[in-house]
């Protein structure tokens, strides 16, 4: 690994990301609390367009989705996990859910970041009960953010 570190880009957007640097110490917090070292994270705020050729081309799914998540961990010599993946995110998708379940855009936004640093964290949400596990780790990692 030849860098580490939480990095932010758009793709055929133009986003901006409020509060950047206390996100990336929540996101760094949130790896600490389970226990894995951070490597490298590349979260990418993208159009529902770009996010659904993504999803066809390399997942086969002919879906649109909020999040796409890349997993590159590994195992560090002390035997933690050392988190590293690209993490793409449809802000389309972000503004639509904020509005499908009342939660306000920063909030979907903090949820969705948090959801996908978990998968690379190894939390799963394909059977009904890892979503409920999934759900709860979210609802933990919006409570971190607030302590930060």
């Amino acid at each position: 690994m030849t860098s580490k570190g939480i990095f932010f880009n758009n793709e055929e957007i133009d986003f901006r990301l409020s509060e950047i640097l206390k996100i990336k110490r929540w996101l760094k917090a949130l790896i600490s609390k389970e226990n894995c070292v951070l490597g490298e994270i590349n979260y990418v705020f993208c159009s529902d367009t770009y996010l659904l050729k993504m999803n066809q081309e390399y997942l086969q799914h002919d879906t649109y989705t909020d999040i796409i998540t890349f997993d590159y961990c590994d195992i560090t010599k002390t035997n933690l996990k050392r988190i590293s993946g690209d993490v793409f995110i449809s802000i389309d998708r972000i503004k639509e859910n904020a509005e499908k379940f009342n939660s306000g855009f920063e909030n979907e936004l903090k949820r969705v970041l948090a959801h996908g640093t978990l998968h690379l964290i190894g939390y799963k949400d394909k059977k009904k009960e890892d979503k409920q596990q999934m759900t709860n780790k979210e609802n933990e990692a919006l409570e971190l953010f607030e302590m930060i």
